[in-house]
């Protein structure tokens, strides 16, 4: 009788196991048919020794199973801890992804910063007193104001008065503004005081004085007594106060 009445507690206590398998789509976490094959066959020993006195079905089932984590059996731990790794999943994704996408936002908020770059109002007071009277020549179709009265200054920027054109090149603050700018930066070297000139035969001191440098002698070396080299000498000597054209006739002579 004992045995028949232990064995009648065993199979209720299965029973009641099979019917939270069955009904466990009802729980907020509803397991999977793999995941509720794998409790039937795992923890049936555990469920009669630590929920039986459960009411069968339900949430509270899974919970008893559950609340006892420490002390089942690894394969019935095992498929009781694979239920409730579907939901931490996802909420381990969301974790990892808010992060990525708050660190796009500065990225996305950035661009639209730089590329609302204007300019001053001290540039634009500089436009208007600079191009006043450069306006009406190459815009005259466009409404003053704004960004598009710039950028048709840029686009014209070959037609403008120089001072304009340095007034819309600083506003501007692009590469065409910054090369514009830096143009007079690179101003060619100055030109040497003297040349060192090697000793010039007779035809060569004829070459240079019939050459670009003509008005030079008459300005510069007109009181210097013609003969023995001497006008050339005067010319290599002031190659300061020389035209460019005449320093270029006087560079091949220079001593090495």
């Amino acid at each position: 009788m004992i045995n028949a009445l232990t064995r009648a507690t065993r199979l209720s206590a299965w029973l009641a196991l099979a019917a939270l398998m069955s009904t466990a789509p009802a729980l907020s976490q509803a397991p999977t048919q793999a995941q509720r094959d794998a409790i039937k066959s795992q923890c049936r020993n555990d469920y009669i020794a630590h929920c039986s006195s459960v009411p069968p079905g339900g949430e509270a089932s899974l919970q008893c199973l559950q609340k006892n984590m420490a002390s089942l059996g690894p394969g019935c731990a095992s498929a009781v801890k694979a239920v409730e790794a579907p939901a931490a999943a996802p909420a381990a994704a969301k974790t990892d992804a808010a992060p990525a996408a708050t660190a796009a936002k500065p990225a996305e908020t950035a661009a639209p910063k730089a590329a609302a770059a204007k300019p001053s109002s001290a540039q634009i007071s500089a436009i208007r007193s600079a191009c006043r009277s450069d306006y009406p020549k190459v815009c005259a179709g466009v409404p003053t104001g704004g960004a598009p009265a710039l950028q048709c200054l840029e686009k014209n920027k070959e037609k403008l008065s120089p001072a304009c054109e340095k007034a819309v090149a600083a506003a501007g603050g692009g590469a065409a503004g910054a090369a514009t700018t830096a143009a007079p930066a690179a101003a060619p070297a100055a030109a040497p005081a003297v040349i060192a000139l090697r000793p010039l035969r007779p035809r060569e001191e004829i070459f240079v004085l019939r050459s670009a440098c003509g008005a030079d002698v008459r300005s510069i070396c007109g009181g210097v007594q013609p003969g023995g080299g001497r006008i050339v000498q005067c010319l290599a000597t002031n190659a300061g106060s020389l035209s460019p054209a005449c320093r270029d006739v006087l560079a091949p002579f220079a001593a090495r």
